[in-house]
């Protein structure tokens, strides 16, 4: 199971998602987070990272990564744009020509709060993600439910916007572990 934490803004926090067995780490680089990270401390969180973890670059569209898009693994966009590493994210179904490394489906466009999933995001190919709204309490149940690639959590493992909690970390991480 890829499980991905997002909205990363310490290396200590990059440990702790190494440590816990985390697949990928997400550093938001859109002005318009709460988690926002300037383009130079998201190239040093990245620099931290290599080798350990994957990483993501988040936005909202490519010119927003432009400076630092070479410095991760993958760029995470709820706008497509064509690049080879994209993780696309969207609460509608892409166009099939919209081709991604991943698909991200977030109805909750980073404010946490959780939506059932739809039906037709079983019958998505390839790399499908489920975000918005997963906690520990509810991971589980979904990943059985709709048997995606992976998951992805920012809010429910934090005890403020972009402050993460190594507990609320530990206890999603094994959440998702708790149907295989």
């Amino acid at each position: 199971m890829f499980v991905k934490v997002c909205g990363l803004t310490t290396e200590e926090q990059i440990d702790w998602a190494v440590e816990l067995g985390y697949s990928a780490i997400g550093v938001m680089v859109t002005p318009r987070s709460k988690r926002y990270r300037t383009p130079a401390r998201a190239r040093a969180l990245a620099d931290y990272a290599r080798g350990r973890i994957t990483t993501f670059v988040v936005a909202l569209e490519a010119m927003e990564v432009a400076e630092v898009a070479d410095a991760f693994d993958v760029v995470q966009l709820y706008q497509w744009a064509d690049l080879p590493n994209l993780a696309f994210c969207s609460s509608t179904p892409p166009d099939p020509a919209q081709r991604s490394q991943y698909f991200f489906y977030d109805a909750s466009a980073g404010s946490g709060i959780f939506e059932e999933f739809p039906d037709w995001v079983r019958a998505q190919p390839g790399q499908v993600v489920l975000a918005g709204g997963l906690d520990a309490d509810n991971v589980a149940d979904v990943i059985a439910r709709h048997h995606p690639y992976g998951v992805d959590v920012s809010s429910s493992v934090e005890a403020a916007p972009g402050v993460k909690s190594y507990e609320a970390m530990a206890r999603f991480a094994a959440a998702t572990e708790s149907k295989f």
